[in-house]
């Protein structure tokens, strides 16, 4: 079987490291050139190194419209087109609650995570689609189990990941019909998703907070516990939505990759406690 993206150029953000690194390698072993954009320059560079013909390191932070520009361009400098932008570059709240946050706090943590979690995808999404129009490509955004359900984070991340949901909705209406814009809306995994910088979370990940629940013996309280909670499991649907071969005909659409939430929550049947609550709260 051919390769799904043979002869594709894609670009990812906060491509350095989980979920966008998974990635970006699994779209190289599908075929394409990709560029990864980050933060972490360092980050960025160590998966170009990986293939080094086939992957371009950009540094950007994605709420700067100069930075992600200039990212865009280097990938059209290098490749010589863009046919899928993967916006993914996030942060998580940590489930700080609202009656956690006093209002200089709420504030802040707001800039921030909508920033970066919907600005950022706005930004890159305006840069790219003179490109994405050229190659008839499409977009597929980094949503979550949070686009749709609550308990997924806190009220600021539940809020810009609904707003995400929002945007592949607008932007496969405005975008259409040379490009397709879809969604994947990721359950948790062990990845690097830090928290917000403003809580004094920047270098705090998810993948820390299931290396405790391990070490407790606690399984995440989602049906398909034992199947998706690497970065790799998830990167088959962005596969699908980026071939226009395989999904040619879906845009505004989001696939539930949540492990299960969907059907049952956070929640053990017989009432048990939360693990979010347990094991990825922030300290008091």
């Amino acid at each position: 079987m051919s390769p799904w993206l043979a002869g594709q150029v894609a670009l990812v953000t906060g491509g350095g490291s989980g979920l966008g690194r998974a990635i970006a390698r699994r779209f190289v072993a599908e075929g394409a050139l990709v560029t990864v954009v980050d933060r972490d320059a360092a980050a960025a560079e160590a998966v170009a190194a990986e293939h080094p013909d086939q992957v371009l390191a950009a540094t950007a932070d994605v709420r700067d419209p100069d930075q992600v520009m200039a990212a865009i361009d280097a990938t059209i400098d290098r490749f010589g087109r863009l046919d899928t932008l993967v916006p993914n570059a996030g942060i998580w709240d940590y489930q700080r609650a609202i009656t956690r946050l006093d209002g200089h706090q709420l504030a802040a943590v707001f800039d921030e995570v909508m920033g970066i979690n919907v600005k950022g995808y706005l930004l890159a999404v305006n840069a790219a689609w003179p490109h994405l129009v050229r190659a008839g490509g499409s977009v597929v955004m980094t949503l979550s189990n949070a686009s749709f359900h609550a308990a997924g984070g806190g009220p600021v991340y539940t809020a810009s990941k609904h707003a995400g949901l929002g945007l592949v909705r607008e932007l496969a209406y405005e975008l259409a019909p040379r490009v397709r814009v879809n969604g994947v809306a990721c359950g948790g995994m062990r990845t690097a998703l830090k928290g917000p910088e403003t809580l004094a979370m920047g270098e705090r990940s998810i993948a820390d907070s299931f290396a405790k629940a391990d070490e407790a013996g606690v399984k995440p309280l989602v049906p398909l516990h034992e199947a998706s909670v690497e970065p790799e499991d998830f990167t088959g649907a962005y596969v699908y939505l980026a071939s226009p071969a395989n999904s040619g005909t879906v845009t505004g659409a989001v696939i539930p990759a949540d492990g299960g939430i969907a059907s049952r929550g956070f929640r053990s049947p017989a009432g048990g406690d939360d693990l979010l609550t347990r094991v990825t709260e922030p300290d008091t």
